[in-house]
């Protein structure tokens, strides 16, 4: 949910927000003459970042009620008890605000966290990870999306959201008013054959360009782990991975749309590369094995 529902929530907002502006007759970008591009890129960054800060400020609850998970309100259990002191701990370690504390219905064993906002963010395992993991690498992999949100990913995420978005929209009204003026023949405002094929390729453009999203998620990844040894130890945080690639192959309990909330996620190969959000876990595992803590 981290990176694809919020991927999925910004580019439905543009969606309904460029249909809705239509509508509305906002689109001052547009004259007899053609596209105003100074007045059309304004346009472009406003909605643009709008969208990415909208999805940013929805996430939480979103990650809630996609995975449903259970906010630890007061533990009922040794175990709910012992999961949120060690949050506790960890969170004023890495020198954040106290997360909420969730568990989701899941029997592969993963976790997420997300929020806007590091002093006010989420994390969530899944009741697998509690059942198999132990302690140690419990700890390990909460420290690793502690470290997500002590390094600000989701505040950055939503920043190079909003730059894409500002390129999706203008490309694709650009795209849009030479597709009607050369293929419909519109030479006089602006017809219906525009507003369709802009609707379409930012659609297209969309899915494409969170490529760079999905880079950027990758790279994160990292530094999440390195932040999960220094909270949890070197050891405990391989441990982890390493019993995480071992359950890789075992079919995942998440929705697939939901995969990318979490510390578990399966390798692809050829262009589903560029769609994943979390690298190989055996490159993961080299990386941190290598890396200087």
């Amino acid at each position: 949910m981290r990176i694809l529902l919020f991927l999925a929530t910004n580019l439905a907002v543009i969606l309904v927000a460029s249909v809705t502006l239509r509508l509305l007759g906002v689109d001052s970008y547009l004259t007899a003459n053609g596209i105003q591009y100074g007045s059309l890129l304004a346009f472009a960054a406003v909605f643009g970042f709008a969208g990415a800060i909208v999805s940013l400020l929805i996430s939480k609850p979103m990650a809630k009620w996609s995975t449903k998970a259970q906010v630890i309100e007061s533990p009922r259990t040794p175990a709910e008890r012992w999961l949120v002191e060690t949050v506790a701990e960890l969170a004023k370690n890495a020198g954040i605000g106290m997360p909420e504390v969730a568990i989701f219905p899941a029997s592969q064993s993963n976790a997420f966290a997300t929020g806007w906002n590091r002093n006010a963010a989420l994390v969530a395992v899944s009741e697998g990870l509690l059942t198999r993991f132990n302690k140690d690498e419990i700890r390990a992999v909460l420290g690793h999306e502690i470290g997500h949100v002590a390094n600000g990913d989701m505040i950055t995420l939503a920043l190079i959201q909003g730059v894409v978005n500002t390129f999706v929209i203008f490309a694709s009204r650009v795209i849009g008013s030479l597709v009607d003026r050369v293929v419909f023949k519109n030479e006089q405002g602006h017809g219906p054959g525009f507003f369709i094929v802009s609707l379409v390729a930012e659609l297209v453009l969309g899915i494409l360009a969170s490529t760079i999203v999905f880079w950027f998620s990758r790279r994160r990844e990292f530094r999440a782990d390195i932040a999960g040894a220094r909270l949890a130890g070197r050891s405990a945080m391989i441990s982890a991975l390493t019993r995480l690639k071992q359950e890789s192959e075992v079919p995942d309990q998440m929705p697939d749309s939901l995969q990318a909330f979490g510390i578990n996620r399966g390798a692809r190969g050829g262009l589903g590369a560029l769609f994943m959000t979390h690298p190989p876990l055996e490159t993961r595992i080299a990386a941190l094995q290598q890396a200087q803590l």
